[in-house]
């Protein structure tokens, strides 16, 4: 969405609100005033962007957000227009924040939805395709060194992410194993697993290794985000649930076997590689709330414990069967 705005107008000065922990994601892209928000600081990181924001003032808003905490921060920016999202993906106030809506679409990926907000400023004409040249992140050349060193081959080893930020949106322990197992007896390819410092996710990465019968590489917590970012680019495909590796790494191009039941695939899969997701959200809609997935309102969540048991490991390897064999 940025990079659109910024080809149809080079010369707009773009301010972007953006959580401490996503901004190092993004710090190196160029002609932004980045202003990182510590999404855990409260009241007080309030007050302290309301000073910043303090006698400033925007053309635009655009307030591609619609959770309370960032409908709450986004009346601090005075600006004339106030752009959001339509009626129907609306939701804790967000009419409250905005004065202009984007256009409905009927079960849109949330990727295309942001693609709305720049054609708003005739910025993106068609919102129904994204260049996937827009997407790729920054990775400095020192990550880069990182990943060729545990990564000697290219587009060769298989990533296991094996953890998001819901406890309930992760598979478990035993179906990461037959799968990692899978791909290094029958594909004959290496696997590395990767994931952050929270003990949650050290814990998992141990109790993967642990029902092994093979040894994959264990990078779990070892590796900063810069560093991620170049392992997911290096490798062959990638493994996770819905998580930030999967849209970092479908952003880079490389194949992402998603695993969803708890959020579905079509509005908030890896946007390039929804075909080889294992999505078992219907089934999920029809067995916890009785509903055809059609009817479920876009974007809810089934986030209850045994979801994801929902998705079986014969199931994840023959998309990653599928993934390796691509052109």
């Amino acid at each position: 969405m940025i990079r659109a705005i910024q080809r149809r107008w080079p010369g707009a000065k773009i301010t972007w609100i953006i959580g401490a922990a996503e901004y190092r994601l993004v710090a190196e892209m160029p002609n932004i005033e980045f202003i990182p928000y510590d999404k855990r600081s409260g009241l007080r990181g309030a007050l302290a962007l309301r000073r910043r924001l303090k006698n400033r003032h925007f053309d635009v808003l655009l307030h591609a957000q619609v959770s309370l905490r960032a409908n709450l921060l986004g009346r601090l920016v005075n600006a004339q227009r106030r752009i959001g999202f339509d009626r129907q993906r609306a939701r804790e106030g967000h009419g409250w924040v905005i004065n202009e809506r984007i256009g409905s679409a009927l079960l849109q990926h949330q990727a295309l939805a942001f693609m709305q907000f720049a054609k708003a400023l005739d910025a993106y004409p068609d919102a129904s395709t994204i260049d996937p040249n827009d997407r790729r992140l920054p990775i400095p050349e020192a990550a880069r060194d990182f990943a060729a060193q545990h990564q000697p081959d290219e587009n060769h080893a298989v990533l296991i992410s094996p953890s998001s930020s819901h406890a309930r949106r992760n598979w478990h322990a035993q179906g990461y194993a037959e799968v990692a197992d899978a791909v290094m007896n029958e594909f004959r390819r290496p696997v590395i697993l990767v994931g952050g410092p929270s003990v949650i996710e050290r814990q998992l990465g141990e109790e993967i290794t642990a029902r092994m019968n093979s040894e994959p590489l264990n990078l779990i917590g070892k590796d900063t985000l810069p560093e991620l970012l170049a392992m997911l680019d290096r490798s062959a495909c990638v493994i996770t649930p819905d998580s930030g590796p999967a849209h970092f790494a479908a952003a880079l191009g490389t194949p992402v076997i998603g695993l969803y039941a708890a959020t579905w695939s079509k509005r908030s899969g890896p946007f390039g590689s929804l075909e080889h997701c294992v999505d078992a959200f219907p089934e999920a809609a029809r067995h916890y709330l009785k509903k055809a997935p059609e009817d479920v309102r876009w974007g809810r969540r089934i986030e209850r414990d045994g979801v994801m048991d929902l998705i079986k490991s014969e199931h994840v390897i023959e998309k990653i069967r599928g993934a390796l064999q691509r052109p």
